[in-house]
């Protein structure tokens, strides 16, 4: 049987149930594919036997539209680390149990950094033990868009489009008083600042956008933060921060500490939501103003009210790239979208060797960061604009979104 199994894992995004969408696209139209099947939380769904068949759940053009403009991931997620094969195979030995079992072919895990390491250990797991007949790729999410070869990832841009949208209407709120205040909004990015460098795209219609604006790839020290807000506050009546949750100080430790446990997830990584809290303390004690932090935390995510098309209409593509690049024989690889041009603004779609993608991270550049909070250079604004274009005709239903439920 030449079957396909889909399945999600990591943090869900406005887009990535549209990546779902391409690859059951192109395999019902490719003529190679027997049934497609979905994993319900991801490679735990794979372990437990967990699928259940997507061609039957989404035959009609309708149903596929539905899918792409749910939000979060539909087939359901995880954070489940598998260990290196050379230490235990048990992991191992159970999928391809289980894809035997259903005849899965071809395998493709949409994800972020962590999900590729699935990609990377399983795809070399193959190619260890000789299994020639099963194709492994990956397929890009996530809103951090911190993933290396590709010009940005899926998810990012329709999170890009809330956030700039978000502060526009935070600055207006805050524009109204005359009283001296401060607000602080927390962004999502633990290692690399590129959601919050998308608060900058809310100047213009009438917003100034964010005051300061500190990124996680440079250090903050609070001294420095306390003195350029109160400069700000000598210029005008409310200022606006924004800050990413991993920022740092110049010792290397998240500020969030502060106000964190220490806790851990599967993959090692710290939670660190805390940064904007450690600031408006900061504020309170030392400047005195009114000041409030807001974090934008799960919102930022899954807002598919005001979601990119361009990021939809491309989170589609990579999909249907990822089965194509299966079908031809491919394995350990991930679908990557290349920038040819800005203005107009084009794009390729490739894929790169998954060796050179997980576990690893791609950072703004520090050339697009300007010091002391003051913004973002014109390169990272040119780089941002097309991603945010375009609306979706969402379909309503009792006054709110309608969205597709698979499981």
């Amino acid at each position: 049987m030449n079957n396909l199994l889909i399945a999600q894992s990591g943090g869900p995004s406005a887009a990535i149930n549209a990546t779902v969408a391409g690859a059951v696209e192109y395999g019902l139209i490719s003529g190679k594919i027997d049934n497609i099947y979905g994993a319900v939380h991801g490679i735990k769904g794979v372990l437990e036997d967990h699928l259940i068949s997507l061609d039957t759940r989404l035959c009609s053009p309708e149903q596929m539209t539905l899918l792409c403009h749910t939000p979060a991931a539909a087939l359901g997620s995880c954070r489940y680390k598998l260990k290196d094969f050379e230490q235990d195979e048990s992991d191992f030995e159970r999928i391809l149990q289980v894809f035997r079992k259903h005849g899965i072919r071809y395998f493709i895990y949409i994800g972020g950094n962590d999900s590729m390491d699935t990609v990377l250990k399983l795809s070399q797991y193959c190619k260890a033990k000789g299994i020639d007949d099963l194709f492994v790729m990956g397929a890009p999410k996530t809103i951090d868009n911190d993933l290396t070869q590709t010009d940005h990832c899926p998810g990012f841009g329709s999170a890009a489009k809330y956030i700039a949208t978000t502060f526009a209407e935070i600055e207006r709120d805050r524009s109204v008083y005359d009283d001296k205040n401060v607000t602080v909004v927390e962004v999502m990015g633990r290692d690399a600042g590129w959601l919050t460098a998308a608060s900058a795209m809310a100047k213009g219609n009438g917003s100034q956008g964010p005051d300061l604006l500190y990124l996680c790839e440079q250090p903050l020290e609070p001294a420095d933060f306390v003195r350029q807000v109160q400069d700000k506050l000598s210029q005008k009546t409310s200022v606006m921060v924004a800050v990413s949750e991993g920022i740092k100080n110049k010792e290397g430790a998240y500020l969030s500490e502060e106000c964190q446990s220490g806790a851990v997830d599967n993959f090692g990584h710290q939670y660190i939501a805390g940064a904007g809290r450690v600031l408006e303390s900061l504020v309170r004690a030392e400047v005195g103003c009114k000041v409030r932090a807001i974090e934008l935390n799960l919102m930022q995510r899954c807002s598919s009210r005001i979601a990119s098309a361009t990021d939809l209409y491309e989170s589609r593509m990579l999909g249907m790239k990822a089965l194509t690049r299966a079908l031809e024989g491919a394995s350990g690889e991930m679908s990557c979208i290349k920038r040819i041009s800005n203005d107009p603004y084009g794009v390729r779609y490739e894929t790169a060797d998954i060796r050179r993608i997980a576990n690893q991270v791609k950072t703004v550049p520090t050339e697009w960061i300007l010091p002391n909070g003051e913004g973002v250079a014109p390169e990272l604004h040119d780089y941002l604009y097309p991603l945010i274009q375009g609306e979706i005709p969402l379909s309503f239903e009792h006054g709110i979104p309608a969205h597709i439920k698979l499981f």
